[in-house]
């Protein structure tokens, strides 16, 4: 009798131990058996880039490991995370890089280690990425989403003859741009302009100023704006969704969104709070930025380029232009489609 309980117990032990082993291959407890890869985030708290997080963590189960870092948006950090992989020996890596202009450095790193690495959704600059074939980049084409955002306006102003407050024919407006230098910003700034001039809307820019892609420094930049400008102000255009919805905090402030004062406001994204404010009427418009599809993307590169095989559409499932890039579409998102 006692040798059956003590054979008893030790089958228990190890049906136990083997139960602990077992993981989903996520970096919440990956399997040792799946490919290990790392992601470096430029900042955690930044809202869009955590909705790529979160894809990146629910599509990487059972595929591979990921291991997924806050660069706490410090290009020194984000360096010393990627030396971290390498040393790790990861089998890929994805950078979302905190100032696009070193992800030369990046390059080299990764092309000594020969390490396999993505870019996510901060392009670098043509040039780093043709220093090695095994670079890539996922995301969107910034232009695309400026000029979405310009067609919302102007949509909006021709439609609506009471959005030209003063009469004159002139759509004047200030625009809140994300991180200076940062190639989203510049040409979601350029093209969102363009687009409405080629809608047969002129225009007159009051203001413009920085607010860092967030929502605070929105809030600010919009009530000194207000301070400033006043009622000449007929539209507000913002790089990103939490800097509109900062700029629609500072117009509620000063009686908008009340007895018929409204101020048309758009933002890029298409968060879950800026589709809460589009159908609350705050929020005039935004564009998707496919969070879900960038981190989807990225995670097939990773898979893909840690078996050692080269990504195409067959093995991703997604298009890849010039050998390089990965283009995830935008979409124009308004009250009428927000549902969708």
């Amino acid at each position: 009798m006692k040798k059956w309980l003590v054979s008893l117990s030790i089958g228990a032990l190890a049906v136990v131990t083997a139960a602990c082993g077992s993981g989903n291959g996520n970096s919440e407890g990956g399997s040792s058996s799946l490919p290990k890869t790392g992601v470096a985030i430029y900042k955690f708290d930044d809202t869009f880039m955590s909705g790529v997080r979160s894809s990146i963590s629910a599509a990487s189960a059972g595929k591979i490991s990921v291991d997924i870092v806050d660069s706490q948006n410090s290009q020194p950090t984000q360096n010393d995370k990627v030396d971290l992989f390498i040393t790790k020996k990861m089998k890929a890596i994805a950078v979302n890089p905190v100032d696009r202009t070193a992800a030369g450095i990046i390059v080299d790193k990764a092309q000594k280690a020969d390490v396999p690495v993505v870019f996510i959704n901060r392009e670098p600059l043509a040039d780093d990425l043709a220093k090695w074939d095994k670079t890539y980049f996922v995301g969107a084409k910034a232009e695309e989403s400026g000029t979405m955002q310009g067609q919302i306006v102007a949509d909006y102003f021709k439609n609506n003859p009471e959005a030209d407050k003063n009469g004159d024919g002139i759509l004047q407006y200030v625009m809140i741009k994300g991180e200076p230098g940062h190639q989203d910003a510049e040409l979601r700034t350029k093209y969102s302009v363009l687009a409405i001039e080629e809608a047969g809307v002129q225009v007159e820019l009051l203001a413009e100023d920085t607010a860092m892609w967030d929502r605070v420094k929105g809030q600010e930049k919009m009530a000194a704006f207000l301070s400033s400008k006043g009622d000449k102000i007929e539209a507000v255009i913002a790089n990103n969704d939490d800097m509109a919805l900062g700029a629609i905090e500072a117009l509620k402030a000063s009686g908008y969104f009340q007895n018929d004062k409204y101020m048309p406001v758009v933002g890029v994204d298409a968060t879950d709070a800026a589709q809460q404010a589009l159908k609350d009427g705050t929020m005039l418009g935004t564009v998707l930025n496919d969070a879900e599809n960038q981190g989807k993307a990225t995670v097939e590169l990773l898979r893909v380029l840690a078996n050692g095989e080269t990504p195409t559409k067959d093995n991703t499932g997604y298009e890849i232009t010039d050998g390089k890039y990965v283009w995830i579409p935008y979409q124009k998102v308004t009250k009428d489609d927000v549902q969708q």
